[in-house]
């Protein structure tokens, strides 16, 4: 029964994939203003209604998972090279160094992510690349703890010392054996941290600091349709259950990679 729902989630995930890395080339009017349409509610040949505007909602849902998803890759690239690098180099160098980054994860941990997020997206102004760079700057801390626990087991390994010992490089033994080592829970902390950016990208489209209007963005969407959530909850309903599709469909994903890679065996090997 898990396999099933696990498939099943893998196949809403690739469809929201698909829909939103071909968005462009398919024929939609997300902006397209029809004053004889608005609030018109889900039908046969509404699919799922028009909005305030009388703009198509479905046009605006596979625009706005463009945005959700482009915005989650580029934050969780950012966030898995800036934390991974840090964290490794930290674990590896030790001293001086790995004290202060280990007080600097500690101070961003002390804090709450989307609460901090919100505090520098306010700071620096809403926008699309300023929610990204807020993100970023909130989402690297996780994998930078992740990846200096790793490698401070890692680094102890028989075939470590031994390159050590052997006088081989610094750069190619991080590359060649530690790194690889390292990926597996890396790659699954990832596959979560891409969940938590999407909903933290509609937090901040919600609170108007991301996604600016006419842009679609499923955060933004939700805030457009609350003002007429009694007499037209299609329009809070429909991005609100892409948001939720999207989330368990990546959680469960990661669920799937975390059995397969089978996290817990590796760390005790690694003992």
């Amino acid at each position: 029964m898990k396999t099933a729902f696990q498939s099943f989630a893998m196949l809403v995930f690739l469809i929201w994939v698909i829909l939103a890395t071909f968005a462009t080339l398919l024929p939609l009017n997300p902006d397209l203003v029809m004053l004889d349409k608005i609030l018109i509610k889900p039908g046969f040949a509404e699919w799922l209604g028009y909005d305030d505007l009388g703009r198509p909602i479905v046009d605006r849902l596979i625009m706005g998972a463009r945005t959700s998803l482009t915005v989650a890759l580029i934050v969780v690239t950012i966030s898995i090279l800036v934390g991974t690098s840090l964290g490794v180099l930290g674990a590896w160098l030790g001293g001086v160094f790995d004290k202060i980054m280990v007080m600097v994860i500690d101070l961003f941990i002390a804090f709450p992510g989307i609460l901090l997020a919100i505090a520098l997206a306010g700071l620096m102004g809403p926008g699309l690349m300023n929610a990204v760079f807020a993100l970023s700057l909130v989402s690297w801390v996780g994998f930078a703890r992740l990846a200096r626990v790793q490698t401070l087991t890692v680094k102890q390994c028989d075939h470590v010392l031994a390159a050590r010992a052997l006088g081989t490089p610094v750069k190619r033994i991080l590359i060649r054996h530690v790194l690889p080592l390292i990926m597996a829970p890396l790659i699954i902390e990832a596959t979560f941290a891409l969940a938590g950016v999407v909903i933290a990208e509609a937090g901040l489209s919600f609170l108007g600091l991301g996604v600016q209007p006419p842009a679609a963005s499923w955060g933004n969407m939700i805030r457009n349709g609350t003002t007429y959530l009694l007499i037209a909850p299609h329009v809070v309903l429909a991005p609100g259950f892409a948001i939720l599709s999207l989330i368990i469909s990546i959680n469960m994903l990661g669920d799937r990679l975390r059995d397969t890679l089978d996290i817990k065996e590796q760390g005790n090997m690694l003992k």
